[in-house]
């Protein structure tokens, strides 16, 4: 059974999701920025979520520094700029068995937080 949280510690939002998702028995926590994703882990969340776009941030402050906005962008793309900095996953991406949540919409986090405590 594997339940992993990957997030960042620097994030107020994502702190404030996690306090709001306990209790967390039996998630393993992971902090980005200390603790890189691996390609291995970025392949399972794109194998539960079939889409790198949908994990990756458009919020993020390189995407726009990097004038990424204007670029076409195909899948490839976004795993390569997932796995490139932590900062273009978009946080917290949440799983649990055969399920991913991803991102912090209030509607993403109330549908975790009902899988996580049924």
């Amino acid at each position: 059974m594997s339940k992993k949280i990957y997030h960042l510690s620097t994030c107020n939002t994502c702190q404030r999701i996690l306090k709001e998702l306990e209790p967390l028995d039996g998630f393993v926590l992971q902090d980005i920025k200390s603790e890189p994703i691996t390609k291995d882990q970025l392949e399972e969340m794109h194998a539960l979520s079939n889409s790198y776009e949908a994990l990756f941030s458009k919020r993020a402050i390189l995407f726009r520094q990097r004038g990424l906005h204007e670029k076409e962008l195909g899948e490839i793309d976004y795993k390569d700029l997932i796995l490139d900095h932590y900062t273009f996953l978009k946080r917290p991406v949440i799983i649990m068995d055969d399920k991913v949540f991803i991102g912090n919409s209030k509607k993403t986090i109330e549908t975790a937080k009902d899988a996580i405590h049924s």
